[in-house]
């Protein structure tokens, strides 16, 4: 992250990822994380995503996947 935009990473402990517990009932010893764009309110009438972190989180994710050593 630091290296791609120049800054520090805000890392948040939140109530989300649901995806990582369904997972992780399966697989207790995967280590795993959840990052996506800030969104505010989830879950209710009010829900948002900031736009401008759409597109941050997509360059990131993008970039976390060509990082990825390829099977030989």
């Amino acid at each position: 992250y630091e290296e791609l935009f120049s800054e520090n990473a805000h890392v948040n402990a939140v109530h989300a990822g649901l995806e990582c517990g369904i997972l992780g009932t399966n697989y207790p010893e995967m280590q795993m994380i959840s990052f996506g764009p800030n969104i505010y309110g989830a879950h209710s009438p009010d829900e948002r995503v900031q736009i401008s972190s759409v597109q941050k989180f997509w360059k990131y994710l993008l970039e976390t996947l060509k990082r990825i050593p390829k099977a030989s």
